[in-house]
Formats: C-alpha cells, sequence, structure tokens
C-alpha cells in the first residue's frame, strides 16, 4: 500500500508592501544627474579619442620634417585641452548636481517623516478618542448603576415613612369612630338646645307677618261678592241697551209684515 503524502506546512505568504512614490522634485534631482551623467560619458569618450590623435599627431610630428604635420600635433593637442576643459565643467556639474539630489532627498525625508509622524497623531488622536468614548460609557453606566441604588434606597425610605403617615391617620380614624357615635347624641341634644331660642325668637318675628297676611286674605275674600255686584250692576244697562240696539230691527221687520195686508186691502176698497 501506498502510504499517504503528509501534508506539508503552508508557506506564509508576504504581503507586497506598496512602494512610497517619489516626489516630483526628487524625480527631477535624478533625471537632472542622469543627463549630466550621460554626456560627461560621452565627452570622456572623445577625450580619449582625441588624445589617441594627438599621441599619434607628436609622433607623427617628431618623425616628420613638415610643418603641416607639427600643425596638426598642435591642433589635435589643443582639442585634447578643450575636450578635458569640457569634462572638467561637466564633472563640476555633476557634482552640483549630486549636491542637489542629496539636498532634495533630504528635504523630501524629512516631509515624509513629518507627514508619517502627522499620521500616527492622528492615528494616536482617534484611537483615544475611540477609547475616550468607551471609557466614558463605562464610567456613566457605573454612575447611573450607583445613582439607581442610592435614588431607590431614598424612594424606598419615603414610601415606608408615608406608609407609617397613613397608617397612624387610619389608627387615628379608627379610634375616633367610636367617640364619635358615643357623642352624637350629646351633640344633638346641645344643638337643639342651642337652636331652640333662635327658633322662637323667629317665630315670633314671623307672627306678625303671618297675621297680616291673614288679614289680607280674609278682606280679599269679603270684598270679593261687593266686587262681582258692583260689576254686575255697571254692566247691566250696557247690555240692556245693546239688546235693544239687536231686537230693533227685528221688530220694525215685522211691523212691516203685519201692516203690509192692511195697507193693500185699505187700498182695494179705494
Amino acid at each position: 500500500m501506498v502510504a499517504p503524502k503528509t501534508k506539508g506546512k503552508a508557506k506564509p505568504v508576504k504581503k507586497s508592501v506598496p512602494k512610497a512614490k517619489t516626489p516630483p522634485t526628487v524625480k527631477r534631482a535624478q533625471d537632472a544627474l542622469a543627463s549630466v551623467h550621460k554626456v560627461l560619458d560621452s565627452e570622456k569618450k572623445k577625450v580619449e579619442a582625441a588624445r589617441k590623435k594627438a599621441a599619434a599627431a607628436k609622433a607623427k610630428a617628431v618623425k616628420s620634417v613638415k610643418a603641416v604635420d607639427k600643425r596638426a600635433a598642435k591642433a589635435a593637442s589643443e582639442a585634447v585641452r578643450k575636450a578635458s576643459a569640457r569634462v572638467s565643467e561637466l564633472r563640476k556639474r555633476a557634482e552640483s548636481a549630486k549636491v542637489r539630489l542629496k539636498e532634495v532627498v533630504e528635504t523630501a525625508r524629512h516631509k515624509l517623516a513629518e507627514e508619517v509622524m502627522r499620521e500616527r497623531v492622528l492615528a494616536h488622536k482617534a484611537a483615544l478618542s475611540l477609547k475616550a468614548e468607551a471609557d466614558k460609557a463605562k464610567a456613566l453606566a457605573a454612575h447611573a448603576a450607583r445613582w439607581s441604588k442610592v435614588r431607590s434606597r431614598a424612594d424606598a425610605k419615603k414610601v415606608r415613612a408615608l406608609e407609617k403617615k397613613l397608617e397612624a391617620q387610619m389608627k387615628k380614624a379608627k379610634a375616633k369612630k367610636p367617640a364619635a357615635k358615643k357623642a352624637a347624641p350629646k351633640k344633638k341634644a346641645v344643638a337643639k338646645k342651642k337652636a331652640a331660642p333662635k327658633k322662637k325668637v323667629a317665630a315670633k318675628k314671623a307672627a306678625p307677618k303671618k297675621a297680616a297676611v291673614k288679614k289680607k286674605a280674609v278682606a280679599k275674600k269679603k270684598a270679593a261678592p261687593k266686587k262681582k255686584a258692583a260689576a254686575k250692576k255697571k254692566a247691566a244697562p250696557k247690555k240692556k241697551a245693546a239688546a235693544k240696539k239687536k231686537a230693533a230691527p227685528k221688530k220694525k221687520a215685522v211691523a212691516k209684515k203685519k201692516a203690509a195686508p192692511k195697507k193693500k186691502a185699505a187700498a182695494k176698497k179705494k
């Protein structure tokens, strides 16, 4: 049988850390230094070629007696001198570019360090604010618990005091009820005694008023028949005159009816 393969420990995966972006000032300084070095390298090659050419021209001028060869050797030496001057100038420019690059890099490092410091400060501040909020919540909860305990004890004391007060009032009220029942008849008798003289005085004061009212009623009863008789007497002539007025036309009509046949008979006789 084939033995099962044992799985080895998995290798930890390395997290790729993003590279920090190069500041523009540093990038420009680096490009300037690179361009100077490139020109310097080309000038060095030219100087080497010029030196070789000058050496060949000198060797030829030494062997030759011609003025042309001597002028050529001299021109070649001048070309070497000029090329060397350009190289030395380019070297100075390269050195100044290096110094500039160092300064720019140092400034960028300081700025980066300041930014990192500010970020750390802000992160620490945020962490502290979160911790402060959590501690505040805990402290408030603890304070609320303590306060609720103290308040509940105080409220319980107040409730007990009120219960005792009400119980005492109930006991007093229960004790007063039998005493009030016993004292009720005495109070009624005392009240009647006190009220009796007042009632008598009131009755005496009201007696003349009642007698005057009775006299007025009796006088009205006695005067009523007389008033009715006088009214009848006054109304009798008016009633008779009205009856006569109503009966007069009727009598005239009856007399006319009775006299009509008599008048007709007399007229016929004539």
